[in-house]
């Protein structure tokens, strides 16, 4: 098991990359001590919210990991999107799952901070190491230019195949303004080429009110440590501010795809949508 320098890791990722292992969705490289010990803490108290109906941590991450992952598959078959950025890879599995399965077919980068990017290359190497088709790369999402920038990472791609970015666990975390900006370069950088999607999970505040619901908010924000931002209030909201930021979007509900998504908690996946988006051509 690989190990870590844990101030590079928040507890998010430890925790999230525990839960995908303890679901067959990973593999133990991207496993982590902290990660199993924050897993078995939140065991018992997952287990009797959901057993009484209420939402857990657990059943939010999977609902959004397991559409995301739909979506993207979905859009891969089609032979709408063979290029891949995912932005704060953290911990995700996903890069070396969908690797795994289309092979050259598929160009993947696994972008973060430096750190976590260092770290990210050390769980490849158990795996394989990195290539052509597979790599990290640094990025900084608040940039608007150089070579960390999203724009140059996309830039270094092939313009004539379909690309997607992908950021998970990373919007609720930062203000309106911020993300505002973020989305602005993230359209910019997908406009240049023929199809292109973004796909993004979102807490709102719309069907996250109520003293249980604001409780789990808080609960999600210990967790975290630190704010937890809900800068919109419904479905309308978020995708008129992605219009604004050069974006065609639609927000998704994980229960409107329950058929499709393996024992899907209800209840955790009401407390998150996903955002499904297309750059408005340059």
């Amino acid at each position: 098991m690989s190990r870590p320098h844990p101030e590079t890791i928040s507890p998010t990722a430890h925790y999230t990359g525990y839960v995908w292992f303890a679901h067959g969705q990973s593999h133990e490289a991207f496993a982590t001590r902290t990660g199993r010990l924050m897993y078995q803490a939140l065991r018992g108290p997952n287990a009797a919210a959901h057993a009484i109906g209420w939402p857990t941590l657990e059943g939010m991450l999977l609902a959004r990991h397991r559409l995301i992952d739909l979506r993207l598959e979905q859009a891969i078959e089609a032979g709408e999107v063979s290029q891949v950025v995912e932005v704060a890879s953290g911990l995700s599995p996903r890069g070396w799952r969908f690797r795994t399965r289309y092979g050259k077919k598929l160009t993947y980068i696994e972008a973060d901070l430096p750190g976590m990017a260092l770290h990210k290359q050390r769980i490849l190497r158990e795996l394989g190491g990195e290539t052509a088709h597979h790599r990290t790369a640094e990025v900084n999402a608040l940039a608007d230019e150089g070579p960390h920038s999203i724009e140059a990472i996309c830039a270094a791609l092939d313009p004539t195949r379909g690309t997607a970015i992908i950021t998970e666990g990373l919007i609720n975390y930062f203000d309106r303004e911020m993300v505002s900006g973020m989305w602005r370069r993230f359209a910019r950088a997908l406009s240049h080429f023929p199809n292109n999607l973004y796909l993004s999970d979102i807490i709102m505040r719309d069907g996250n009110r109520g003293p249980f619901t604001v409780g789990f908010g808080w609960l999600l924000a210990a967790f975290v440590r630190g704010k937890v931002h809900v800068h919109f209030g419904s479905a309308d909201e978020i995708e008129a501010a992605l219009d604004a930021a050069g974006f065609e979007a639609t927000v998704l509900d994980p229960r409107a795809f329950a058929g499709e998504l393996v024992d899907l908690e209800t209840a955790g996946a009401s407390r998150v949508r996903i955002i499904e988006a297309a750059a408005k051509r340059a």
